[in-house]
């Protein structure tokens, strides 16, 4: 009698078995939605109120630290979803549950209140801690007795996870910036709706793999866990400090990732009994708990013989140094979100308008085109058995093709404009005698007076329009710095004017000429940087693959501290960039475009080594801790990330662009330094593992 995985094998989709497809767009949708919100998140929060597109005003700081403990959230909850599959839902109903439950929190987001944006968040991190350790235990499972093919297998996998990812910033951004936000974080709901219903529909394939634990799964576990905590309690058991000192850290931990938020947007700080000086209670509160975290893992470290005792320093270290990358890289979630929307030139004009749109296409079509050719084949091999799953995935890419053939008509018929308009002209001339001129367009609200020096002036505006030279119309600030204006159509004119009525602030309207048109200009919205990350992966990665399996391949510390070199590269390409520039003035947008590759270069060389080095260096008895604390690393990495993004704002006025972007150079610099000059401790350490 043939086993679920025998049939399983049985209807192959480029060597590999169909469900490790359907598997492949069940994660791809939900990237695609993850990060279709993730990409907007921040650019919402912060947009001002009253502009082309409102958003909340909030600042840098108060929108990082949401975020901050949203990312952070994000890498412990699956060690909780991870349990409860393993022993009550099973695999597959664990992603089905996590999948319904995000497809609630980017619905409750589309509402776009601040209820319902917490909401979102909490039930986002909630069904991502039931979907993302599920849906990889699919795939071991899938895979018993044909391990040597799932390497391939993830390979494949994880190609799922960046177009999902590539696709989702592209799309959800592009229809949030043109259109508004609520559509963009509507479109992520709808396909991690229908991402879920196709997976569900593909039950049929997957017979028992990654079904409900039945009686004997569970007397099998039991077992196995009875003979686990034996061992472990024989080799070096959990002591009674061992477990306060846990819930401590565990609950001071959770404390300040939801007091950090709380504190800085509500008001409501929970440490503040803890404060000295001007240091603020929750960090004194951070402080201790990772004091009384090193007591207990060097407590549990030294009660191991010599060489896992060694191997497992090795492992915190790499862990240690794992902060400082993600502190760094998701800079990419927060300032470079704020960077690229208001201080990087995203006008094209001319024959790099038109090199734009060609690459733009083929960036978009050719890839889709690919994904479609793969969706074709697991048609053709799997519909006799899960019709309704295959349809869905049509409906899936039919919308998909849809949306990205209305993008690119829209950007290929958007017209630029030159427009006039009036402002008026102040002169303030600092201490050190130095002059500086500034124009503040003449908004419908207000007064000129007698004082006031009027000029006219011109700026550009691209829209889907169709205007000629000589209309009068009406235009609004676009990004945060007012140096870019959009076109008012009726409807945007009318929600400008009431928010102005409902905050008591000027509308911001500025009434304007055109004065030229200019049809081969392009601008390229904020969300498409953000795309280059999963881009530059697909390009690189082979190159990356061939190196590590070469006999150039270095060890486990040269390639930390390459990938911490390497990112800083980027972010001092971002300083030299930015560099001495005055208000008004922006940076042109190779530096984002190099940064991102030199992000993406570096995430190739560290990221890959990390998770691998848990299942190397720690004692089978030691990986669920020991995963966990990697993920805890990851986990303080993004928080990191967000709190220091969100002072990119406070940073640049006090110093300015150039200095926020120095810390997130010298700060990786010196870190890859460090632990490369590690490497022969480190190797030593290690005892053979390479």
């Amino acid at each position: 009698m043939n086993t679920d995985i025998e049939n399983l094998f049985k209807d192959k989709v480029l060597g590999h078995p169909g469900g490790l497809f359907v598997l492949f767009f069940t994660e791809m949708w939900e990237r695609f939605s993850f990060y279709g919100m993730r990409v907007l998140l921040i650019n919402f929060l912060t947009m001002a109120a009253i502009g082309y597109n409102p958003g909340w005003e909030w600042s840098a700081e108060n929108a990082g630290a949401l975020f901050g403990t949203y990312a952070m959230l994000l890498y412990i909850t699956p060690i909780i979803g991870g349990v409860i599959a393993d022993k009550f839902t099973g695999y597959r109903w664990a992603v089905v549950i996590g999948a319904f439950i995000m497809t609630l929190g980017h619905a409750a987001m589309a509402i776009e209140t601040e209820f319902s944006l917490y909401l979102g968040l909490a039930l986002l991190v909630i069904g991502t801690g039931f979907f993302k350790p599920n849906i990889t235990s699919i795939i071991s499972e899938m895979y018993k007795g044909n391990e040597q093919k799932k390497d391939g297998a993830f390979t494949l996998f994880y190609m799922g996870v960046n177009a999902g990812a590539f696709f989702g910033m592209m799309l959800c951004g592009y229809l949030a910036e043109r259109i508004g936000w609520s559509w963009g974080f509507g479109l992520a709901g709808i396909f991690m709706l229908l991402g879920t219903l196709q997976f569900w529909l593909a039950k049929p394939l997957f017979g028992k793999i990654g079904g409900t634990p039945n009686e004997q799964d569970k007397v099998e576990v039991k077992v196995n866990q009875t003979k686990e905590e034996e061992e472990v309690n024989k080799l070096n058991p959990f002591t009674q400090l061992d477990k306060i000192l846990i819930i401590i850290c565990s609950l001071v931990g959770l404390g300040y990732a939801l007091n950090d938020p709380l504190s800085k947007i509500a008001g409501i700080d929970m440490f503040s009994v803890l404060q000295m000086g001007s240091m603020e209670g929750q960090y004194v509160a951070i402080l201790i708990a990772l004091f009384l975290f090193l007591i207990l893992v060097i407590g549990r470290i030294v009660r191991y013989a010599p060489i896992i005792r060694d191997r497992m320093i090795a492992f915190v270290v790499f862990a240690f140094f794992t902060v400082f990358f993600w502190m760094s890289f998701e800079q990419g979630a927060t300032s470079l979100i704020i960077f690229a929307r208001d201080n990087v030139n995203r006008v094209l004009s001319g024959n790099q308008a038109v090199i734009f749109n060609i690459v733009n296409v083929l960036l978009t079509v050719i890839p889709l085109g690919i994904i479609s050719y793969v969706l074709y084949l697991l048609w053709k091999k799997t519909f006799y058995k899960i019709p309704g799953s295959n349809i869905v995935l049509v409906v899936c890419f039919a919308l998909m093709w849809g949306i990205v053939g209305w993008m690119l008509n829209r950007d290929m018929n958007t017209t630029a404009y030159d427009v006039s308009y009036r402002a008026i002209e102040k002169s303030v001339t600092n201490d050190e005698g130095e002059t500086t001129v500034s124009y503040i367009p003449i908004s419908e609200n207000y007064l000129v007076t007698d004082t006031d020096v009027v000029v006219e002036r011109t700026t550009k505006i691209t829209e889907p329009y169709d205007l000629k030279v000589g209309d009068e119309i009406f235009m609004i600030s676009k990004d945060n710095e007012g140096s870019s204006y959009g076109y008012l159509d009726e409807e945007r004119l009318t929600t400008a004017r009431n928010n102005s009525a409902i905050s008591e602030r000027d509308n911001g309207v500025v009434p304007a000429t055109i004065s030229e048109i200019k049809s081969d200009e392009v601008e390229i919205t904020v969300s498409w940087f953000s795309i280059l990350n999963s881009f530059f992966i697909i390009a690189f990665a082979s190159f990356f693959s061939k190196w590590w399996e070469s006999k150039y391949n270095p060890s486990a510390a040269v390639k930390y501290g390459l990938g911490l070199i390497i990112m800083a590269i980027g972010f001092g390409l971002l300083a030299w960039g930015s560099y001495g520039i005055q208000d008004g003035v922006k940076v042109s947008m190779i530096w984002l475009i190099l940064a991102y590759m030199f992000h993406t270069l570096g995430e190739l060389c560290l990221s890959p080594v990390g998770l691998s080095y848990v299942s190397k260096l720690v004692p089978a008895r030691m990986i669920a801790f020991m995963f966990g604390m990697w993920y805890l690393a990851i986990a303080i990495g993004n928080k990191l990330a967000a709190v220091l993004g969100g002072q990119i704002e406070n940073i640049t006025a006090k110093y300015d662009l150039s200095t926020f972007f120095l810390i997130f150079t010298i700060v990786p610099v010196v870190a890859g330094v460090l632990i490369m000059l590690l490497n022969p401790m480190l190797k030593k350490l290690m005892h053979g593992i390479r």
